[in-house]
């Protein structure tokens, strides 16, 4: 899922060849293992599953949040179109709430999808005792608040630009200081009660994938107009799970929706040394099974591990300060843990992280010569091997482009021009008239202090990145602070253009490498392009890029944007994690979707021992 996270948080697109085609993305008429079951879900109250997430949620409103971590709830409590195949790799595109696929025509500008009936969205006050159906309208209504200004949705840049009549509606509002909800929007018309209609201003080969994507979730509107400013603690929907407790940052209690459709288990082995196991303690399986989940929000690696140890958590994303307690110098599983039955799920997530420069900051920001210098010396000084071999402790993997390993767009062959240089970063910095002063810390070209301010949190992770990037940067003579302080006021300040520089990861909204060149894309400033940063050149390349389905020249376009941010020293870009899962041996059904997070949707427990 996407969504935006702190750059230390641990934790292409394939379909059958028999289908239909329209651009650059296949249709799967229907998909087994989406399809609802002959009877309701059967969640055993007894089975709670407990897990741990690194960071705080910020809230449940999908419209308002973008942190993984309170998407990661929102999956479970919110239907969507469209969702992914559980064990397809690469991912794949299935039903949710509709029928089908839905119907596509005019060159990927026009989509119909036709709602199931009889889904209905969890019991509310809001619905005055009323069992409220899902239906189409509330998809427009859903969409349509992404474009509310009064919002401030992080997500509007997914759908701006795209739907006929949507802008207008929403540079209205902004003229009266009124959304109109009750608008006729040409582009996204609730044709009937089940029928939802889509046509957007240009070819968008991409545009199922925003349909899956977690915060597009239907909401009702009755429940939006019932808690205003509060729906963030209220989220309502038709989904497997509702919000039980929630205490702020530090614990989340969901617990199986009792009304629920339920679906039938019956995914297909691709990976057969993973699969096979899975698929034989799962499927036939009335889902969800788990009738309880308790989150418990662990900031802190060695308090996460120790619960883990303690047989507190049912699964754990390995903190790399831990890794050598876990693998033999051969890199595989220690015998204490096999004996425990503990197995480990391993792979290269669909990520990227890095470290961003605010291109309207006096002191990093801007396109002159000496700017660009100065940035480009601070990523050719940062040890990226030191990251990799120390922070890490060998759990990632050098992220050669912004587009990550699985995701289309992906170019194994290319290679970084940015790499780990100091002392081509010292001569550049002397050439630009960074000069050392007796301290050894450089000047301005104008001699006035050259200090750079990193924003960071406080944990453990953290202060190991900050004493990284301070050796770093004492090796070419940059003086480089710390601003210490919370997650959410650093992500609020980034949307403002208001930080000099801040360490951030994005994993993968939907596999196509569109979803991490929007990161770089200038008209996002302010949503997802935290970095401010503003390229004509780059601005460009991605807006020809939009309108090409998957191709070869399209995947050239991604190269020249790649080779443009690089030039401009936007990022410096550093690593692709590697995820090492611990699952304890009463964890049934367990696989790392590179799209989904709530997994345990798909999961069982038996007795623990």
């Amino acid at each position: 899922m996407v969504h935006y996270a702190a750059f230390i948080s641990g934790v292409g697109m394939s379909f059958r060849d028999s289908v239909r085609r329209a651009g650059g993305i296949a249709f799967v008429g229907l998909v087994a293992a989406i399809v609802a079951a002959p009877a309701a879900a059967v969640a055993d109250p007894n089975k709670v599953l407990r897990a741990a997430f690194p960071t705080a949620e910020t809230g449940f409103d999908p419209v308002r949040i973008s942190d993984l971590y309170s998407n990661t709830v929102n999956e479970a409590i919110f239907d969507r179109l469209l969702t992914y195949d559980y064990l397809a790799r690469p991912a794949k595109l299935v039903p949710m709430a509709v029928e089908g696929m839905p119907e596509v025509s005019d060159n990927g500008r026009t989509y119909v999808f036709r709602l199931r009936k009889g889904i209905y969205f969890t019991p509310d006050p809001a619905f005055k005792e009323h069992r409220r159906e899902l239906v189409a309208e509330d998809f427009v209504y859903s969409f349509k608040r992404f474009m509310d200004p009064k919002n401030r949705s992080p997500w509007a840049f997914m759908i701006e630009g795209k739907i006929e009549g949507l802008d207008e509606l929403a540079e209205a509002a902004k003229k009266s200081g009124r959304f109109d909800y009750d608008a006729k929007v040409p582009g996204m018309q609730a044709v009937d009660r089940y029928t939802l209609k889509f046509r957007l201003k240009h070819t968008d080969f991409n545009f199922l994938y925003i349909t899956a994507h977690v915060p597009f979730g239907a909401m009702a509107r009755e429940v939006v107009e019932a808690y205003g400013d509060d729906v963030q603690a209220h989220p309502v929907g038709s989904g497997p799970y509702i919000l039980k407790q929630w205490t702020r940052a530090a614990k989340i209690v969901l617990e199986a929706n009792p009304g629920y459709r339920g679906f039938t288990w019956d995914f297909a082995v691709s990976d057969p040394a993973w699969d096979d196991a899975l698929v034989a303690a799962m499927r036939g399986k009335i889902m969800p099974q788990i009738g309880r989940v308790e989150i418990s929000i662990i900031d802190e690696d060695q308090s996460r591990w120790l619960a883990f140890n303690q047989k507190e958590l049912d699964y754990l994303a390995l903190p790399a300060t831990f890794r050598p307690q876990v693998f033999d110098a051969d890199n595989t599983l220690k015998s204490e843990w096999k004996d425990q039955g503990v197995s480990l799920f391993r792979a290269i997530e669909p990520d990227i992280g890095y470290t961003y420069f605010n291109f309207r900051d006096p002191l990093v920001g801007g396109f002159t010569r000496e700017k660009i210098a100065l940035r480009r010396a601070i990523i050719m000084g940062y040890n990226l091997d030191d990251e990799i071999r120390v922070v890490r402790k060998f759990q990632a993997v050098p992220a050669e482009m912004p587009i990550p390993v699985g995701v289309v767009g992906h170019d194994p062959s290319y290679r970084s021009i940015n790499r780990y240089d100091p002392g081509l970063a010292n001569r550049l910095l002397d050439h630009f008239g960074y000069n050392k002063g007796k301290d050894g810390y450089r000047t301005l070209p104008d001699g006035k202090p050259l200090v750079v301010h990193q924003a960071s949190g406080s944990s453990a992770i953290e202060r190991d990145f900050n004493e990284l990037w301070q050796k770093s940067m004492d090796a070419i003579g940059i003086r480089m602070v710390f601003d210490i302080g919370k997650f959410s006021d650093h992500l609020k300040a980034s949307k403002a253009c208001q930080l000099m520089m801040w360490g951030a990861a994005w994993t993968a909204d939907y596999p196509d490498g569109d979803n991490f060149m929007q990161l770089l894309y200038g008209p996002n400033t302010g949503q997802s392009n935290n970095g401010c940063y503003e390229s004509k050149a780059f601005d460009a390349f991605y807006k020809k890029a939009t309108r090409l389905p998957n191709s070869p020249e399209r995947d050239f376009l991604f190269l020249e944007m790649t080779r443009q941010m690089e030039v401009d020293g936007a990022w410096s870009l550093h690593t692709s994690r590697e995820r090492n899962q611990l699952i304890r041996p009463w964890v049934k059904g367990y696989k790392k979707h590179p799209i989904l997070h709530g997994e345990f949707v798909y999961m069982d427990l038996e007795p623990r021992t």
